[in-house]
């Protein structure tokens, strides 16, 4: 399950200041594929679940990906950027992020590993949605789920094909930050997802999906929290 928000306890004197409004948060989510993660931020956005935000741009490294198309559906910028050599490509993905005025960078189902140069640009900046449960600590190669079993970090393209062949009884999905070391960086939430007899690759895929639905928006709430409102 998603892990709860620390309660914050305030005293009378603090209850009673006045509450000042989120700081309006401006979203760039990259992909390469069909984009659900993304219409869940759409739907989050347009609806009010995710307060003060909205998707300020939408690429994708893939010319026919249908989240670029979802994106049109709700007249919001999207941008077909071809990857070719990596300097240049990240230069002007780069340059439209911040032509954009993006806050929070999102990496939703992007197959493309951001070079270390990239992210110095965009510090704490850069938030990945990975299907496994990775560890706290980026230097442990196992997971501890909450039934006490312990699970292989599965870092990498095939996380839900490995988890299979594991054999493993749980698996799920980890927002993070994006560091240099690929799918190493601080987790910001996680959630498990039980590996049901007879699965397939597809089948575990779709209901590891449908949970980072609401993983993602949680994971940028909790950025919010964490890097822009100790600023105010």
């Amino acid at each position: 399950m998603v892990e709860p928000v620390p309660r914050i306890e305030t005293s009378q004197g603090e209850a009673e200041r006045e509450v000042k409004p989120l700081p309006h948060l401006r979203l760039g989510v990259l992909i390469s594929g069909s984009g659900t993660n993304l219409q869940a931020i759409i739907d989050a956005c347009e609806s009010g679940r995710l307060p003060a935000a909205e998707v300020a741009l939408v690429v994708s490294n893939v010319a026919g990906a249908t989240g670029l198309q979802r994106a049109l559906r709700h007249r919001l910028p999207a941008i077909y950027l071809p990857w070719r050599e990596r300097e240049e490509s990240e230069q002007r993905l780069a340059a439209l992020l911040e032509l954009f005025r993006v806050d929070l960078v999102v990496l939703a189902g992007w197959m493309r590993i951001l070079s270390a140069d990239f992210l110095a640009r965009f510090p704490r900046r850069v938030i990945n949605l990975h299907p496994a449960l990775l560890p706290d600590d980026p230097s442990a190669d196992v997971y501890i789920a909450s039934d006490g079993s312990s699970i292989p970090a599965f870092r990498g393209l095939h996380a839900i094909r490995q988890a299979l062949e594991a054999g493993v009884k749980v698996t799920g999905s980890t927002v993070h930050y994006v560091t240099p070391a690929v799918d190493a960086g601080p987790v910001l939430c996680r959630a498990e997802v039980p590996i049901l007899e007879g699965d397939s690759e597809e089948t575990l895929h779709e209901r590891v999906k449908a949970v980072e639905h609401r993983l993602v928006i949680e994971a940028i709430e909790r950025w919010r929290a964490r890097e822009l409102l100790p600023q105010r």
